[in-house]
């Protein structure tokens, strides 16, 4: 099985490897006097990335080293992107009400709108207030935008980096390293690098021996940070899957993922963020009775109990975040075809191989 942290893993047995960071990781101790960091994961109501936004909260709250919220730039429905709907615990302005002295860590998705004024002011705010923010994938273009980045070492998806170090010449741009920390803020590759720069900042706010147990927990192998940047691009071949599947209307389908509280967010967010970037299929929670469910962690998620014209429930994946990402890859590859799965794998900048699945 191929690791989620991208690299090979040396590990036997029943081991778990904890990070082997180049660019460390260090957190002040929490402030205002809390006995826990104060973790706030931002989310634009207009549009924020699916599984940058879903793992980091389902891991940090999953490790109870940490007081984990969700804080949306307004009230009401937060839309996900490529699917999924949630409703945050606070507003950008409830939170700074209720928290006077700010976060200890602000983890930054990928957002539609990555110049949104609010987003930018909010997110230099919480630096200047001490804050450590974290980047995960495209969020990175949010810290650059918000002047985060100058004279920094930095990190982003494979697709953004050689723009990125056109707009920012000032940050020094690094590949094959799957997170990197310079100071107060932490960027991240792909989609995919939400789990193991997760379970990073557990480490550094706990140990490495409480990491590696909730890595366990959740079924992740290896959390380091190796990478193989240049391993991902898109293909001639890529381009042509993404076009046909695009331009074939006539076949898109729903991917019923159905849900009930106490479902596991993680793999939730993995398993629609999949199904919905083959260009063929958008995902959605489903639901028979309620309008919204909470998750194992408390997230509001709303579902959808519409009649579709063209769905399809594919069979539940297992409750560990490389397996969701393997299975449900695998199951692209046999619904529609291998080379939609790849299609899916690169732009989630995860390593994955049809011939190496069990």
């Amino acid at each position: 099985m191929t690791a989620l942290a991208g690299c090979t893993s040396s590990a036997t047995g029943g081991e778990r490897m904890a990070s082997d960071q180049l660019f460390p990781i260090q957190l002040p101790a929490p402030r205002a006097q809390r006995e826990k960091p104060l973790v706030a994961v931002l989310a634009d109501n207009a549009g924020t990335e699916t599984t940058d936004f879903m793992v980091p909260y389902g891991v940090l709250r999953a490790s109870n080293v940490v007081d984990a919220v969700t804080v949306s730039t307004g009230p009401g429905t937060v839309q996900l992107h490529p699917a999924l709907k949630v409703r945050a615990d606070q507003t950008i302005e409830q939170f700074d009400r209720a928290h006077a002295a700010g976060a200890d860590i602000v983890i930054v998705p990928a957002m539609h709108h990555p110049d949104n004024p609010e987003v930018l002011a909010w997110v230099r705010q919480q630096y200047d207030a001490g804050a450590t923010i974290v980047g995960i994938c495209d969020g990175v273009w949010i810290l650059a935008k918000a002047g985060l980045l100058e004279q920094k070492v930095a990190t982003g998806h494979w697709y953004s980096l050689d723009r990125l170090a056109r707009q920012y010449p000032d940050t020094t741009w690094i590949r094959d390293h799957r997170y990197v920390a310079d100071g107060q803020v932490v960027t991240t590759t792909g989609v995919s690098a939400s789990v193991p720069v997760s379970l990073a900042l557990v480490e550094a706010i706990a140990d490495s021996a409480e990491a590696v147990a909730l890595a366990e927990r959740l079924g992740v192998t290896d959390f380091g940070t190796a990478h193989e940047t240049a391993a991902f691009q898109l293909s001639t071949a890529d381009k042509a899957r993404a076009a046909a599947n695009w331009l074939s209307f006539w076949r898109r389908e729903h991917i019923d993922l159905p849900v009930a509280d106490d479902v596991n967010e993680i793999t939730l967010a993995l398993a629609a963020d999949a199904w919905s970037r083959t260009f063929r299929s958008t995902a959605r929670a489903t639901h028979a009775d309620a309008t919204t469910i909470r998750s194992r962690h408390g997230l509001v998620i709303e579902t959808d109990n519409s009649r579709a014209t063209r769905s399809h429930t594919p069979a539940p994946t297992a409750h560990s975040p490389e397996q969701t990402l393997n299975q449900t890859l695998t199951a692209i590859a046999e619904r529609y075809d291998v080379r939609t799965a790849e299609l899916v794998a690169v732009q989630l900048e995860y390593p994955w191989d049809i011939s190496q699945q069990e």
